[in-house]
C-alpha cells in the first residue's frame, strides 16, 4: 500500500548530513499510535535501511510528547483488529502474511518493532516527552535512548487489561533484565526519566534543548569514517546472535562477516591506518556481501 511513498501523514522523514530525523508528527494528539502511523513507520524504516544517503536514524516526536501511547478515540476496535476471527498458534506459525491474518490479528506495534529489528542503520530514540504504551515499546527495539528530562515512559498495559506488545516480551528483558521488566508491567507506573535510567532502559538524561544535539552527536560517533556495510552487519550479528542457544552459532556468522568485511572496506581501513589518515569506505548498506541475511 505504501510502496513508493516519499510523503507521510504522520511522520516526517527529513535526512541531513547522513542522519535521518524520523519525527512522529502528530503534535495535536500527544504523536498518538494510529493505524495509519503504523504502517508508516513499518515502510519508513524500511526505506531508511536499504537508504544510502542514511547513515543513521534519530527518532523523536513533534511537540510535548514522544508518542502517548495508542489512539482509544477510534471506533470499534481501537487496535484495528477483526473481532470475527479465532487465531490460533498455527495461523500465528503458517498464515503470518495472510492478508486476514496480516491486518486483522497481527500486532500493528509489532511489524513496526520488526521492523526496527531489520533495519541496517543505528537507530537512536530521543525521548521528548511522554512515552507510554506503544511509546514505550517502541523505543525498547532502538540501539540507544536518551530522555528529555521532561520524558515519563510508562508499560501501562496493566492498566488497560492488556498485555505487552510490540515484542516488548522479547526486547526489554534484554535491556533491563526480567525481574526488572517484570516489575515495570506489573506496576505499570509511568516513570520519570531520571528512574528510567537508573533501570537502564535510557542511557542519559539532557535538558530539553540539548536532548536532539546530543542524539545528533552520538549519531555522528556511530557513522563518521564508519564502514555503512560494518556496522550493518554488526547490528545485525548482536541483535540475532544474543538469542542463539550456542556461540558456534555467532561463530559461524561472525567468520562470513569478517570474511566479506576484510575483502572490502577492512581492505581501505587498514590502508588508512597505515597512512595515517581518515579511511574513504566505499561500501553500501543497499548493496550488502551475498551471504546477507544468513539468517534465512
Amino acid at each position: 500500500m505504501l510502496r513508493g511513498m516519499t510523503t507521510y501523514e504522520t511522520l516526517s522523514y527529513d535526512v541531513a548530513d547522513g542522519i535521518l530525523t524520523l519525527l512522529l508528527n502528530r503534535p495535536d494528539a500527544l504523536n498518538s499510535f494510529t493505524l495509519t502511523m503504523a504502517d508508516e513507520l513499518e515502510h519508513a524504516f524500511r526505506r531508511a535501511s536499504e537508504d544510502d544517503d542514511v547513515a543513521a536514524i534519530v527518532v523523536t516526536g513533534a511537540g510535548r510528547a514522544f508518542c502517548a501511547g495508542m489512539d482509544l478515540t477510534r471506533e470499534g476496535n481501537v487496535f484495528g483488529l477483526d473481532e470475527a476471527q479465532d487465531p490460533t498458534n498455527e495461523d500465528m506459525r503458517s498464515r503470518l502474511d495472510d492478508p486476514s491474518v496480516a491486518v486483522g490479528v497481527r500486532d500493528t506495534g509489532g511489524r513496526v518493532t520488526l521492523a526496527i529489528y531489520d533495519c541496517k542503520k543505528p537507530v537512536i530514540a530521543a525521548v521528548n516527552g511522554a512515552a507510554v504504551g506503544i511509546g514505550a515499546t517502541m523505543i525498547c527495539a532502538m540501539d540507544v535512548r536518551l530522555a528529555s528530562e521532561k520524558a515519563r515512559i510508562g508499560f501501562v498495559f496493566g492498566k488497560i487489561g492488556i498485555t505487552p506488545e510490540a515484542c516488548s516480551s522479547w526486547f526489554l528483558p534484554r535491556i533491563v533484565g526480567v525481574s526488572r521488566a517484570l516489575e515495570m508491567l506489573y506496576s505499570a507506573e509511568i516513570m520519570t526519566a531520571e528512574e528510567t535510567q537508573e533501570v537502564g532502559l535510557v542511557r542519559s538524561v539532557h535538558a530539553p534543548d540539548d536532548l536532539l544535539p546530543a542524539a545528533y552527536e552520538l549519531a555522528r560517533k556511530f557513522t563518521r569514517n564508519r564502514s555503512r556495510v560494518a556496522t550493518a552487519l554488526t547490528r545485525q550479528l548482536i541483535y540475532r546472535n544474543m538469542a542463539a542457544d550456542h556461540p558456534m552459532v555467532a561463530h559461524q556468522s561472525d567468520s562470513l562477516a569478517i570474511f566479506y568485511a576484510s575483502r572490502e572496506d577492512g581492505k581501505e581501513g587498514v590502508k588508512s591506518f597505515l597512512e595515517k589518515r581518515d579511511p574513504e569506505f566505499t561500501g553500501k548498506a543497499s548493496q550488502m556481501p551475498a551471504f546477507y541475511p544468513w539468517w534465512d
